[in-house]
């Protein structure tokens, strides 16, 4: 719900407002999201959908949009700690890139981190993605508004 809600609506229902709010986004069509199971274990999530659909992310100086171009925001990605390090994250985007596509998206757009040194991007810093997940899925640069913040596009089938 972090790019669904302004900081205030947030906050208010940070836990299980937020939690709820969640499930009722995801009694709807097109789901809100897409859950990647291992066997019967969820591994990762995507939050995804219209850019429209994500205010904050709208209003946002950093990743703000960078033209009329129809979109599916790829807004949050989510490895559960348990797999990560194990380079799940480029599968991942295939399956959500798979979803969007079924769904009737042409485009996808991703906000992903591209951690610099050689330091590891943490967990907070991360929801977005890394960049280097996101080239090994097929997706390709369009902007940089920080240099350690691309935006990076897919063409779908």
């Amino acid at each position: 719900m972090h790019w669904r809600l302004s900081i205030a609506e947030w906050m208010e229902g940070k836990g299980e407002g937020n939690k709820k709010a969640m499930s009722r986004l995801a009694q709807r069509e097109p789901a809100p999201g897409v859950i990647v199971y291992d066997d019967d274990a969820p591994v990762a999530w995507c939050s995804l959908g219209p850019r429209s659909s994500f205010p904050r992310l709208e209003r946002s100086p950093l990743l703000s949009n960078i033209d009329d171009e129809p979109v599916c925001a790829l807004a949050c990605v989510l490895v559960h700690k348990k797999h990560r390090g194990a380079g799940l994250l480029p599968a991942v985007l295939e399956a959500v890139c798979g979803y969007a596509a079924s769904a009737g998206y042409t485009t996808a757009e991703g906000y992903p981190v591209e951690p610099r040194d050689g330091k590891r991007a943490g967990a907070d810093t991360a929801m977005t993605g890394i960049a280097s997940a996101f080239l090994k899925a097929g997706f390709s640069e369009v902007a940089r508004p920080r240099k350690d913040r691309p935006i990076m596009r897919r063409k779908l089938a």
